[in-house]
């Protein structure tokens, strides 16, 4: 019985080509991909992603369903397959020896140009980035990632713009790995990483500040050093210069300011750096945050 393929767009090809050709572009300046034995690659980098893109632009169900279409169909034989075609062990085993270098590399440079076309929705806010931990499912071949009993994961660290709705950076440790740590490695001068209360140390604040590192963090606690004048009809009740924590055992050294807003009988409060913005303005950075990671939790694949 002959397998049943899902239709093919008429304009898939338009639309493969339409996304490759910022990586296209990217590849101009990649290290290649090279063998890391005696016997050639079967698929180049370049034919390895081109037929992951493939993979998903056409929803296909399985590696199989890929390879008869990278065999049957005329644009996926001429464009997407190697010259010579792909037989399911060597597509595997290109899979298994991905280029993981080369596919940061690709993220990495798209990343930059769709910065550069993208529309900044949030000018007067700065540059905002969103940090957070997800957890995501592991497979056999991530040797590196946490395998405890029941619990087969690895973690992703990302920097999200939310000027742009795009992802900026990511990295991925086992699925232990601790998240603020990698606040320093996201952030780059001149940005905000906005951040929930999992990022809360008083200590990691006062190295932030050190190293001229600007945020907003959701918290808890507080002592107060200045109040600023908040109006009475504000969704804000609250704006001051602080030190976090108890005096003589975890109270940061460096003050900060902290904001207090209401929403829907919620009670925020934000710690930050920014003292150029209003009150209001931190709230609606700190908003974005929130919505994108709604929106995230919707998919499927994300188990954060």
């Amino acid at each position: 019985m002959s397998r049943t393929f899902y239709p093919l767009k008429k304009n898939y090809a338009t639309s493969f080509k339409t996304l490759y050709k910022p990586i296209r572009i990217a590849m101009n300046t990649m290290t290649p991909l090279e063998s890391r034995g005696n016997r050639p690659l079967q698929m180049s980098f370049e034919e390895h992603l081109k037929a992951l893109i493939f993979f998903h632009l056409q929803e296909h169900t399985s590696a199989q369903h890929l390879l008869q279409v990278l065999e049957e169909d005329e644009f996926a034989r001429s464009e997407i397959a190697p010259k010579g075609g792909i037989k399911k062990n060597s597509f595997s085993e290109a899979t298994n020896t991905r280029g993981l270098d080369q596919f940061m590399f690709i993220f990495e440079e798209v990343q930059k140009q769709a910065a550069h076309v993208l529309p900044n929705y949030h000018p007067k806010l700065g540059n905002l980035v969103a940090i957070d931990g997800s957890f995501i499912d592991a497979t056999l071949s991530m040797q590196w990632a946490d395998y405890r009993k029941g619990a087969k994961k690895a973690k992703a660290h990302i920097g999200f713009d939310l000027n742009r709705g795009i992802p900026r950076k990511i990295f991925f440790t086992n699925g232990n790995g601790a998240e603020r740590p990698f606040v320093s490695q996201i952030l780059s001068p001149g940005e905000t990483g906005v951040m929930d209360r999992g990022y809360q140390c008083h200590e990691k604040f006062d190295l932030w500040q050190e190293e001229e590192k600007l945020f907003m963090c959701r918290i808890k606690a507080k002592t107060v050093i200045e109040s600023y004048h908040v109006a009475s009809d504000s969704i804000v009740f609250y704006d001051a210069v602080v030190l976090l924590g108890t005096d003589g055992i975890n109270q940061t050294k460096k003050p900060l300011r902290l904001v207090g807003y209401e929403v829907d009988n919620v009670r925020y409060w934000i710690a930050t750096n920014r003292y150029d913005l209003s009150a209001k303005q931190v709230a609606a950075a700190y908003k974005l945050r929130w919505d994108i990671e709604n929106s995230v939790k919707a998919f499927p694949w994300s188990s954060s």
